[in-house]
């Protein structure tokens, strides 16, 4: 390619980018500006893609971390010739376009995840690195690498300053991701200016004391310095690499480059003509891009079918070879669980000392872990208190990658990216722990595996003030009505061992969003109504437990450890007179995607009822009518022993039956 056509692409990338933010009247044109030479750099020839078959499995994956820049993803899409028209960047950030703001995943062909909240691109990136290692060594054979591609990204000035990147980049290195590959938009510009006010560190030697690779490219526009660190950092398979490419935000703008006014308002008309006339672009047209720059992307185009049908004709013979891999790696691609895998789960007698659900989810772990080949995950540096470790496996580390038992360290928020990377490359099912009252650290990442619908498990344990000693700042209050209200995320509490069972085997099927089990630290008791129901009813979100009397005075709802709470507290009522209903509500989203005849069924409507949890009390009220009530913790807790605290909490079946003849009687 002439050194004139290259620098035609470039600035058709520029100018595709200004000229969506203009006509939108709204978005961030200085990074695309300023990008524009190594995003082209890096996807003419180095991304190893095919826009034809967009979920090849072997393809290379791209993250534009910085996800404000969106314009220059969109462009670079549309000109490598995914079914993104020049019309769909004319409806940039208009309603019902595939060019949102931000970058969407499901909804923008190409797009490999949601993006904007800075740093969570680069550290989901490393979850889709770790993947990609996970699945080599369980496919790859002499003579057949299944799996063998990068993760390449582009990061910003914000996406290193959040904490996250700290978090991700100091894991990634530790790993040693050696296909990992970022390039560094070292812009100096941020929203209130440059970045000697916040931002002084050195970064590459940050990145240096993390175990990465740092090369550095003094111009941003030098595409063939940029080339040949790429080539570099794809030589380094034990480091992960971040280029680190001195650019200029707004770049061939007069008035605006290396200006914060450039990041995220319009050029506007005039400034858009100045852009274009300094950079030597036709400025009489908006959304240029002559035949000559389709031609090299058309090129790169033919390059990745070619790339993906040598694929292809090698999985035609690893499947000759390999019959049983295959079947098993079509299985896994596909999301498909094992043939009658549900037949193994067990179950568990009726016993009043009972166990710790948190302790059942850990026999569930092992137990699934021998069925499920492709479930790996960990914890937050919390294993043995979470029970999240496969007793059978290695840890994953390098250099083989094949062990299942991931090491976070105490990295809650890059934990939770992490597993989103792992969950969107796809052919694995993850799950990672720690301690509900440190799930505020992940929410973030959890409100986007929400988003994008991907099943990633959370293995929440000490759940309520059943802590004990630990105290207020160890034990939950506000936490399960914070999960609650992220739309698509099944929060589920069992009850009991049997619960805990049916909601592993919940969180297993779904495919469509992540679910997060709130699991006890204290012992529970294995509930004999429990027993016989929980498998057929837990998918329901809410059911009756033991007998069902539909014309009962009042009916007790609860979650986890307070079921066994109100099961004993009816039988306390039931010898005073009064009839009572039990209903056991593991997971509220659940139960109100049921029909209105079954949620009428449980609860029917106009009766008494009266919820308890050891929780705040916080969205009870919906599903508590003008005849109801609650016992619920709307305050911090204390260090002191468990059965202490709920004593002095009044979370007591003596205080149930208080309440419900207080309601009762009212």
């Amino acid at each position: 390619m002439s050194v004139n056509l290259e620098e035609k692409c470039i600035n058709t990338i520029r100018f595709l980018a200004v000229d969506m933010v203009d006509k939108a009247n709204s978005g961030h044109p200085g990074m695309p500006m300023g990008a524009a030479a190594m995003a082209h750099t890096l996807w003419s020839r180095f991304l190893k893609q095919n826009p034809e078959n967009p979920t090849w499995p072997d393809r290379d994956r791209f993250i534009l971390s910085a996800g404000h820049g969106s314009a220059l993803l969109y462009a670079l899409l549309h000109l490598s010739g995914f079914e993104l028209t020049l019309e769909d960047l004319k409806n940039f950030r208009q309603k019902n376009s595939l060019t949102p703001g931000h970058p969407e995943y499901r909804h923008t062909p190409g797009v490999e995840t949601t993006t904007g909240p800075l740093g969570q691109g680069l550290a989901t990136g490393v979850g889709m690195a770790m993947a990609e290692r996970s699945l080599a060594a369980a496919f790859n054979r002499p003579g057949f690498n299944v799996v063998d591609h990068f993760t390449f990204g582009i990061v910003g000035d914000g996406d290193l300053m959040e904490g996250l990147s700290h978090e991700a980049a100091s894991l990634a290195g530790n790993l040693k991701l050696g296909k990992l590959i970022f390039l560094y938009d070292d812009n100096h510009i941020s929203i209130e200016g440059d970045t000697e006010i916040t931002f002084t560190e050195d970064r590459a030697a940050r990145f240096r004391a993390y175990g990465w690779q740092v090369l550095e490219v003094a111009d941003g526009n030098d595409c063939v310095a940029i080339a040949e660190a790429l080539a570099s950092a794809r030589e380094d398979l034990e480091h992960p690499t971040l280029i680190a490419v001195r650019t200029h935000i707004g770049f061939g703008s007069p008035a605006q480059q290396d200006s914060a006014g450039a990041h995220g308002a319009p050029l506007g008309a005039a400034e858009t003509v100045n852009a274009k006339n300094n950079l030597g672009f036709p400025s009489d047209d908006s959304f240029l891009v002559e035949d000559d720059v389709y031609a090299v992307y058309q090129e790169v185009k033919e390059a990745g079918s070619k790339s993906d049908a040598q694929w292809a004709k090698m999985m035609v013979a690893y499947k000759a070879q390999f019959p049983e891999l295959m079947a098993e790696w079509e299985r896994r691609l596909a999301g498909e669980l094992p043939l009658d895998w549900e037949k193994s789960l067990p179950l568990f007698p009726v016993d009043e000392k009972g166990v710790a659900t948190r302790s059942v989810s850990g026999k569930m772990i092992n137990l699934l872990a021998g069925l499920l080949p492709e479930l790996l995950g960990g914890s937050a540096d919390l294993g043995p208190s979470n029970k999240t470790l496969i007793d059978a496996a290695e840890d994953f580390v390098a250099p083989g990658f094949a062990g299942r038992n991931i090491h976070f360290g105490v990295r809650e928020h890059a934990m939770g990216a992490i597993l989103n990377g792992l969950a969107l490359h796809r052919g694995l099912r993850v799950f990672g722990g720690t301690f509900l009252v440190f799930c505020d650290y992940m929410k973030p990442a959890i409100r986007l595996a929400a988003m994008m619908g991907l099943p990633v498990i959370y293995v929440f344990t000490h759940d309520s003030i059943g802590v004990g000693e630990d105290g207020p700042t160890h034990q939950p209050i506000e936490h399960l009505a914070s999960l609650r209200v992220i739309p698509n995320l099944n929060v589920m509490r069992p009850a009991d061992a049997n619960e805990t069972v049916a909601a592993w085997a919940e969180a297993l099927k779904r495919q469509d969003g992540p679910t997060a089990l709130i699991l006890t630290r204290q012992n529970v008791p294995t509930l004999s109504a429990v027993v016989d129901s929980a498998v057929r009813n837990v998918h329901r979100g809410a059911y009756v437990v033991g007998e069902d009397l539909r014309d009962a005075d009042l009916t007790l709802i609860a979650t986890g450890s307070e079921l066994s709470l109100a099961v004993r507290a009816a039988e306390m009522l039931k010898s005073s007179g009064i009839s009572t209903r039990v209903v056991s509500m593991p997971c509220w989203a659940m139960f109100d995607r049921q029909s209105k005849a079954y949620r009428n069924q449980v609860l029917p409507p106009g009766g008494r009822r009266l919820a308890i949890e050891a929780g705040a009390s916080m969205g009870w009220h919906r599903y508590l009518g003008d005849k109801g009530d609650i016992i619920a913790i709307d305050h911090y807790g204390a260090s002191a022993p468990a059965p202490e605290l709920f004593e002095d909490f009044k979370i007591t079946a003596g205080e149930i039956v208080r309440r419900a003849q207080a309601l009762c009687r009212g």
